[in-house]
């Protein structure tokens, strides 16, 4: 069974970065494309970036988040990486890392990911 775990949330001043980590356990991350989704409080969940399972992997950003935010992954260490910057009052949510084994050459958000972490909280806030 897939499992993945975020962490690296918590509170940031607007104009401030983040890097959110997604380590997966279970399969090696050339099985797997990863997705990134955040949920606002009282908003629906949004998929902004994915990158597939091959190689250096493919990737794709939501407008809400392109040129801010890159998407990574270190396969010796089995971990997807979301490098946030400029941050805005507005990207506060918790934030997902999700998987499937659809994503070999492509991904796409918000897609259909069958793995999901249990979330993290980022706060932009001043």
């Amino acid at each position: 069974q897939l499992q993945l775990v975020e962490s690296g949330g918590g509170l940031v001043q607007p104009g401030g970065s983040l890097r959110l980590s997604c380590v997966v356990s279970g399969w090696t991350l050339d099985g797997y494309g990863i997705a990134w989704f955040r949920q606002a409080p009282g908003g629906e969940r949004e998929g902004i970036s994915c990158i597939s399972a091959f190689g250096t992997g493919v990737t794709k950003y939501d407008d809400s988040v392109k040129g801010r935010f890159t998407i990574s992954k270190d396969a010796a260490k089995n971990t997807v990486y979301l490098q946030m910057n400029s941050l805005k009052p507005e990207d506060t949510a918790v934030y997902y890392c999700a998987a499937d084994a659809a994503y070999g050459s492509w991904c796409e958000i918000p897609g259909y990911y069958d793995f999901w972490g249990q979330g993290t909280q980022v706060t932009v806030s001043s």
